[in-house]
């Protein structure tokens, strides 16, 4: 709230701050992403989307989950599209896939009653693919979802890529407990996912998600160690270096801030795979970064291509 302690809202030039920090290493992508602020307008997002796209001409922006968009449209009172057109003529590349935790209406009512409901987060993502958007899809588990609810979850994000096929990735993503309060009501403060659920969410999304040609592990979310065994279970994207990271640690991750690439690259090939550097389309990065990772410049690689033989990294 306004005056509760840690609230802040970032200026244009804090932003563009915080975006210089990646001047130490070369950026493929910025990653933007929020809370519903009660008063910015969607300028406040089209500015910042086009200073970066200025100031970082070859770096990709990925930017505000569908809850975002949606809550735009409504201070705006304007549709969703005029909304991602917007956005899109601003510079933005691709949504990520947050706010979709899962879609059971009964189990939304338990951690994110305030947030759209799946068939909205399912529209907004429909949208944005018929406007040339791509995007990713995610799930939220680890709470008090069901696997039915789970079943379920994935059944909707496969019909609605059989519809566009504007999914470039699916991310499982893994509950974290710390500063939140179903974690408090529950009494599940300190308690985190097993590994066993982490890999199983992978290896279960590869195989139902059979039209979506990448599945991606977070390696500040399940630590380096999970996202290395991931590759053997039908993963076949890694999280990138990643500057600065506020939402898992705030949740109590307790994995590294970043990652070096060189770091990354390691783990990769430790898992028996060829690391090939992508952009955010997928598409291999040409150049000396390409030549390191030994990808030569070939053909977009997929999970349904060779899965066992290699592993992309932002």
């Amino acid at each position: 709230m306004p005056k509760e302690e840690g609230h802040y809202t970032m200026s244009l030039d804090e932003v563009m701050g915080e975006a210089a920090r990646s001047k130490s290493a070369p950026t493929r992508e910025f990653h933007i992403v929020g809370g519903l602020h009660p008063r910015l307008r969607l300028s406040y997002y089209t500015d910042i989307i086009r200073r970066l796209r200025e100031a970082y001409p070859g770096v990709h922006i990925k930017a505000l989950t569908a809850v975002e968009i949606a809550h735009l449209a409504r201070i705006e009172r304007a549709p969703v599209r005029e909304v991602l057109l917007a956005l899109k003529d601003a510079g933005l590349t691709t949504i990520p896939g947050g706010g979709a935790e899962v879609f059971s209406t009964a189990v939304r009512a338990t951690i994110a009653e305030n947030k759209l409901r799946g068939e909205e987060w399912i529209a907004v993502h429909r949208e944005a693919h018929t406007l040339g958007i791509p995007s990713n899809c995610t799930m939220l588990y680890g709470h008090v979802e069901t696997a039915r609810d789970r079943a379920e979850h994935l059944l909707m994000l496969r019909d609605l890529q059989d519809e566009t096929g504007g999914f470039l990735t699916y991310i499982p993503l893994a509950y974290h407990t710390e500063n939140n309060e179903l974690a408090v009501e529950q009494g599940w403060v300190g308690r985190a996912t097993q590994g066993v659920d982490d890999l199983k969410n992978i290896a279960i999304g590869r195989l139902f998600l059979d039209n979506i040609p990448h599945v991606k592990t977070h390696w500040p979310m399940v630590t380096p160690f999970v996202s290395q065994l991931a590759l053997h279970f039908g993963c076949d994207d890694l999280e990138g270096t990643v500057v600065y990271e506020r939402i898992y640690h705030e949740a109590g991750a307790r994995t590294p801030m970043e990652m070096a690439y060189d770091d990354i690259t390691r783990l990769i090939r430790g898992a028996g795979k060829m690391p090939v550097e992508r952009d955010s389309l997928y598409r291999p990065v040409s150049g000396e970064r390409a030549a390191v990772s030994g990808n030569g410049g070939g053909a977009p690689l997929t999970a349904h291509r060779a899965p066992e033989l290699v592993a992309s990294l932002e």
